[in-house]
């Protein structure tokens, strides 16, 4: 019997906003973004147990590298990738609802909760939530605690959540001004 490792691409990326993200793509799409060093550390590790094999390569990446700079300068507000998304049936279909936060809006753990029918699921959202594997794509910075308090981004990591928010929020005004021109013309 052969065995065929799986291979995925990675490639880092600087940030003016929130430091160095490193993007994982597949064959199939987007994988993963790391925000966290030592997440991607424990990924990596990750990947050698079950085999998978990691090549650096921005030329693989370059499409999510592309749309992230144009996040990140104020261009884009929304996102158009492939993407290989893994998880449970529960946890894309919060995924999914995340991905209907106007962007820069936030939303409680509780109003996604409810947007999915399971009121009481607030604590599952919450770990849905936690394993996003592509953060900034799939927004879940946008969501914060019902008393508006930043609670649990990235393993604690409330700094980056703030700094996306108040990226966002101070961008708003811009993109949608923009959108506009561009559809009057």
């Amino acid at each position: 019997m052969i065995n065929f490792k799986e291979i995925l691409y990675y490639s880092k990326l600087n940030t003016e906003i929130i430091g160095e993200i490193i993007i994982v793509k597949s064959d199939m799409g987007l994988k993963r973004i790391e925000i966290i060093e030592d997440s991607f550390k424990k990924f990596k590790n990750n990947c050698d147990l079950k085999e998978i094999t990691l090549v650096e390569s921005i030329k693989e990446c370059s499409d999510v590298a592309e749309q992230i700079n144009e996040y990140f300068n104020g261009e884009r507000s929304q996102f158009d990738l492939k993407i290989d998304l893994s998880g449970t049936e529960f946890r894309k279909r919060v995924w999914e609802e995340l991905l209907k936060i106007p962007y820069g809006e936030s939303r409680s753990y509780s109003d996604i909760a409810k947007a999915i029918g399971k009121d009481k699921a607030v604590r599952a959202i919450g770990q849905a939530n936690k394993s996003n594997p592509i953060p900034i794509i799939i927004p879940c910075h946008r969501v914060i605690g019902k008393n508006k308090k930043l609670i649990g981004y990235a393993g604690n990591h409330t700094d980056i959540q703030e700094k996306l928010l108040n990226f966002e929020k101070s961008n708003k005004e811009y993109i949608n001004n923009r959108c506009c021109r561009t559809m009057k013309n």
